[in-house]
């Protein structure tokens, strides 16, 4: 995707910092509002995008209906899932360091730390800077140095292409189109391992009214991930007053965040929504009928759960290769939406809706 195209939709006309020519970023807590929809807008950590407002246009955004029958789907057709091996350096020096295997708990504490730097990056300025070092190396002839730096610009090119340009991890009109469509009124969604929380906030403003709980059990994901997440950012939804398009902020939601471990929530069945974010694919094969079944145990009868995981493609695998040392503190798969699909499927969910969007596979499901 050509940033810089219009496809339709208008881009934001707005002042510039002339040492950049960016955008500057926004100076209220709510710059967007109704008169933006139809509109997007890089910042320097993230884009902004309010396009494609009618939920009719967003099939064009989701891959789906791939698989036609469940039930005749077998292992044999499609394979077992990709295993990222290439892990960070910060995991191994742990486990030379103590001389023991990386406990789960603290790997998720490394891997969210990274993955937060990531977003907070000012990612324009952060590649100009490695481009004059770069230079400046080169011709020193300090080669060493400069082949240091051409890694850090290439981690930084490819998190700009995935995250900034092409918005492909929040992806909000792939996510609206998985989500469309669902049968709840004033909805109580559960979040199971929230870390930012922004497919719950995006849930929340598409049927709004009703409440969230984010769990996760690293703290740093209330405090950090969630809580410094960009007020200012917009997603688009719904007014349930008119049913016309809406701009929603995190504020403007019911949330509360839970920080405790999944297996210790005393929730009963009673959430009309339980959602999971790239959780089940950190589960070896002979732990996944567990994870998926905290899905299950949350559901009221009839409740809806939808679940992502990053896609098997090229462009995830190299996401995952120049961004080790960043990503790669977990076990962690890279599957099919296949073999997603069946994993649900002999864990006793129907399959109502599935299907790839940009970085990811998507499922909703039933109990069945």
């Amino acid at each position: 995707m050509d940033p810089h195209r219009n496809d339709g939709n208008a881009f934001i006309d707005r002042p510039t910092d002339r040492s950049t020519d960016r955008p500057t970023a926004p100076l209220i807590d709510h710059p967007f509002d109704e008169s933006h929809i139809g509109q997007t807008e890089l910042f320097d950590n993230y884009r902004m995008d309010l396009r494609t407002p009618n939920a009719a246009d967003l099939d064009q955004f989701i891959d789906d209906d791939i698989v036609k029958d469940w039930a005749t789907l077998t292992w044999k057709d499609v394979g077992k899932p990709f295993r990222v091996v290439n892990y960070a350096e910060g995991k191994r020096r742990w486990e030379e360091r103590n001389g023991d295997t990386l406990p789960v708990h603290t790997s998720w504490e490394m891997f969210n730390r990274s993955f937060h730097e990531l977003f907070m990056k000012n990612v324009p300025q952060e590649r100009a800077e490695a481009k004059r070092k770069l230079l400046r190396n080169v011709s020193s002839l300090h080669w060493n140095q400069a082949a240091k730096v051409l890694g850090e610009l290439e981690e930084l090119t490819i998190w700009n292409m995935a995250h900034r340009t092409e918005d492909a991890i929040w992806d909000p009109r792939g996510k609206r189109a998985l989500f469309r469509g669902l049968d709840v009124d004033k909805p109580r969604i559960l979040f199971l391992g929230a870390a930012d929380g922004y497919e719950a906030m995006q849930l929340y403003s598409m049927y709004p009214g009703g409440e969230v709980v984010l769990v996760d059990y690293d703290d740093f994901c209330r405090t950090d991930r969630f809580g410094k997440f960009p007020v200012h950012y917009p997603f688009l939804g719904v007014n349930p007053s008119t049913g016309a398009p809406k701009v929603w902020y995190r504020e403007q939601m019911n949330i509360s965040f839970l920080v405790d471990d999944i297996r210790n929530l005393d929730f009963g069945p009673e959430f009309d929504i339980v959602v999971s974010v790239g959780l089940i694919e950190h589960f070896p094969e002979e732990y996944k009928p567990e994870a998926i079944d905290w899905h299950r145990k949350f559901l009221k009868p009839g409740g809806y759960a939808i679940l992502t995981t990053p896609r098997l493609q090229w462009r995830s695998r190299l996401f995952y290769h120049v961004l080790a040392e960043w990503m790669n503190y977990t076990y962690r798969e890279l599957m099919t939406v296949q073999q997603m699909g069946l994993y649900l499927y002999e864990n006793g969910f129907d399959i109502l809706r599935h299907g790839t969007i940009k970085a990811h596979n998507g499922i909703i499901a039933k109990v069945r």
